[in-house]
């Protein structure tokens, strides 16, 4: 979601008139879009700031802007860190960013933080943004901001603030756009998106039937007359994923509590819909769930993967996993292990734990684990996951695969790299080359636990790019 609101904060500054740089030494205005989810995040940031003290001595005119979680959290903190920013601003006003640019010019530096409290809840301000994608064939689009759980290690409601989703209509006009401009691969992002449209649907089932219920939570509610609040994102995920021209729609992240099986229904019946669920686990101990407030317990979680791998041929499962929780045992971490050999995982995100100032379990202290035991159980955990990740892989030798293809790899120009519908990474050799974008096929020939490599088949189709003439009026 941060890379997003990055994608939207270029948008806005080229559309002022800024071009890009890749120099640092050349640019007339730095922007970093801090995130605060975990502490090297906090520490990286203080490292670029302080590296920049120099570039601003030797160029005054440069205009240095902090935005993002971690200046919506420590606003105070940062001007008094470094006096050389000229603007801190948070996650609920990037729309802004060009104008306050425009005051610290004028009124020198300048500090400006919406309060989620502050933000009306049915806006739909943020599609309109413009945006500059990274990828031209792929584009993320927030679906929800905020999140409405209290998960004891997490800091995203503090910065981000309670659910708010965007209206139904909204979303799927701008999902027509972005495929009209030649996107094949939309993202639909949310902190919790299984939740989408709860905060729409609770407003809505007090007032009397209107014209704004479809706009706002969709042309399937209310459901044969019942005015019931409930989600509303598998209708979301179906509407888009019906779009005519669209080839993949992903998500992240669903949050288990939440995933129901109507969802795993449109994913199976939908084709555009990837065939790849990451679902955050957490924790494989029911003792360390319910201290993480995560909502589910062990059998919950377990159950939802094998009914969605039963209903969705050719699923991957991905997931996110703490290692070192407060109070975490070695009965604890044992059942982590079970867990994660049980449900398979293509591959996991996994981390130490990191203790986020403001966040309950920042405060549980007395339980920290010992650093040295955390660090053994995380490589433990590690093996679990690359050996069924690399089981996973072996599985597809042979196959062909529908790619598209993302470019050069980073470590060898000559090698050709494209993602799977299951979102795997596949390298592969090419004598001529092929526009990134492109959609392909390619024969896994080779399986490591972190990518596969392949043979190129063929190439199915090209990208189909627009071009845009600025218009200027006069």
């Amino acid at each position: 979601m941060n890379e997003h609101d990055s994608e939207r904060i270029s948008g806005l500054l080229e559309e002022s008139g800024l071009q890009r740089t890749s120099e640092l030494d050349e640019a007339n205005v730095i922007v970093l879009n801090t995130c605060c989810i975990r502490e090297n995040a906090d520490n990286k940031f203080y490292g670029h700031l302080g590296n920049l003290k120099q570039l601003k001595e030797q160029n005054p005119d440069l205009k240095i802007l902090v935005g993002g979680c971690l200046a919506q959290k420590d606003q105070d903190q940062i001007r008094e860190r470094a006096k050389h920013v000229d603007v801190v601003f948070g996650t609920h006003n990037l729309n802004r960013v060009v104008d306050l640019l425009d005051l610290s010019k004028k009124n020198g530096p300048i500090v400006e933080i919406v309060e989620p409290f502050e933000i009306e809840s049915d806006s739909s301000s943020y599609g309109v943004l413009p945006v500059r994608r990274e990828l031209e064939y792929a584009a993320w689009m927030t679906i929800q901001s905020g999140c409405d759980n209290s998960c004891a290690f997490c800091i995203v409601p503090q910065v981000r603030g309670p659910e708010v989703s965007r209206p139904f209509e909204d979303l799927v006009q701008e999902a027509s756009r972005i495929v009209s401009d030649g996107v094949i691969e939309i993202t639909l992002l949310g902190q919790n998106v299984n939740s989408y449209g709860r905060d729409i649907t609770t407003r809505l089932r007090s007032q009397e039937e209107g014209p704004k219920d479809q706009i706002l939570a969709g042309p399937h509610w209310p459901d044969q007359g019942r005015r019931r609040a409930r989600p509303l994102f598998a209708n979301l995920l179906q509407e888009i994923g019906s779009i005519p021209g669209i080839s993949r729609v992903r998500f992240t992240s669903p949050h288990p509590k939440d995933f129901k099986r109507e969802v795993i229904d449109v994913m199976a019946k939908t084709p555009a819909v990837c065939e790849h669920l990451h679902l955050p686990l957490q924790s494989g101990s029911d003792r360390i769930l319910a201290s993480m407030h995560r909502g589910y317990n062990v059998s919950k979680y377990l159950e939802r993967i094998h009914e969605a791998r039963r209903i969705i041929p050719d699923l991957a499962v991905t997931t996110d996993i703490i290692v070192g929780f407060p109070g975490e045992t070695e009965k604890d971490f044992e059942e982590t292990l079970a867990v994660a050999a049980e449900a398979e995982y293509d591959s996991a995100y996994t981390f130490v734990f990191s203790p986020r100032p403001g966040t309950e379990a920042s405060e549980m202290t007395a339980d920290f684990c010992n650093p040295d035991i955390v660090s053994e159980r995380y490589e433990r955990l590690r093996t679990v996951v690359l050996r069924s990740g690399l089981r996973k892989h072996q599985e597809r030798v042979g196959r062909n695969e529908e790619i598209i293809v993302e470019g050069p790899s980073k470590k060898n120009a000559s090698v050709m790299t494209g993602r799977t519908r299951q979102n795997k990474l596949i390298h592969f050799e090419s004598e001529k080359k092929i526009p990134i974008g492109s959609v392909a096929v390619a024969q896994v020939v080779e399986a490591s636990s972190r990518y596969l490599r392949g043979e190129l088949v063929e190439v199915l189709e090209t990208p189909k790019r627009k071009m845009r003439i600025p218009v200027v009026a006069v």
